[in-house]
């Protein structure tokens, strides 16, 4: 019994947020996390690395060690442990501390440890900011609804790519820059984009003729996938807003039903009340 009350008391530190012991905890975990991240980045420059790589690959294991024992407590706290593992928070608070231990055999994977950046997603719940959640929720369902749309956006983008890029091969040529085909497309995209790298220049009149209208077409396309999502922005605001106005309309007819009801309930207890009055005064009748 004992035991099981320090159980909910170790998961309401760990996974509560409203409780201060529980606030203290996720913003240590916040540092750890940043100071994590900050070190990484700061290990991939060469200068800081020969200087302070032993400093830095110190407090990297210490982070790792300490995110390692919250992760065992969670497991061991948390009501449902298959749950946690395999939610979404749980398979990125595992992620977070895999590639400290694989550094041992692959050096290099440790730049994956920048994915525990994902873990500053608690700060959210922590400083109780869920109305900036809603709004990203609005805009995920915003871009779920165009889809369709910007696939076929996409591929109608992808079919100019490549024959703007046939065509430039064929008018550039190899003495150009324009070796092969898929060079010519990469070209093409990043003009269309209008990026313009400049590594690839068009040197004929028709060329460049070509290159202009590209980009013409670039600033053009621009608009076209923001126009898709905020026309489906605000087709999911009218919805809500008609949704809304609705369930007003609906729960207005509900209450005046119910106060209908009571009116006929009230009612027939009266017409209850006068027809036992009525025999009432019809056996006071043939008592006389």
């Amino acid at each position: 019994m004992h035991m099981q009350k320090e159980k909910e008391k170790l998961r309401e530190i760990i996974f509560g947020y409203r409780t201060n012991a529980g606030k203290r905890f996720d913003i240590i975990l916040l540092i750890l996390i940043i100071i994590s991240v900050f070190g990484l980045i700061l290990d991939s420059d060469n200068t800081i690395h020969q200087l302070y790589g032993k400093s830095l690959l110190t407090i990297e294991w210490i982070c790792t060690i300490l995110f390692t024992i919250e992760y065992i407590i969670r497991i061991y706290c948390c009501r449902s442990k298959k749950k946690y593992i395999f939610s979404a928070m749980g398979i990125i608070d595992l992620l977070s501390i895999i590639p400290t231990y694989l550094t041992v055999f692959y050096t290099p994977i440790g730049s994956l440890m920048l994915i525990r950046i994902m873990r500053l997603a608690r700060v959210f719940r922590i400083f109780q900011l869920s109305k900036y959640l809603r709004s990203g929720h609005t805009m995920q369902l915003a871009l779920r609804s165009s889809r369709p749309k910007i696939i076929v956006f996409i591929l109608y983008i992808s079919l100019i790519v490549i024959i703007l890029g046939a065509i430039m091969y064929v008018v550039e040529g190899q003495q150009n820059g324009f070796e092969n085909i898929p060079r010519s497309i990469y070209w093409a995209v990043v003009t269309l984009t209008t990026v313009g790298y400049g590594d690839v220049v068009p040197i004929t009149t028709l060329g460049k003729t070509i290159s202009v209208f590209i980009m013409m077409l670039g600033y053009a396309i621009i608009a076209v996938p923001t126009g898709i999502v905020s026309s489906e922005l605000t087709k999911n605001r009218t919805t809500n807003t008609q949704l809304r106005n609705q369930n007003e309309i609906i729960s207005k007819e509900n209450e005046i039903i119910s106060k209908e009801n009571e009116i006929i309930s009230k009612e027939t207890e009266i017409l209850i009340k006068l027809n036992e009055l009525q025999k009432k005064i019809e056996d006071l009748k043939k008592n006389n």
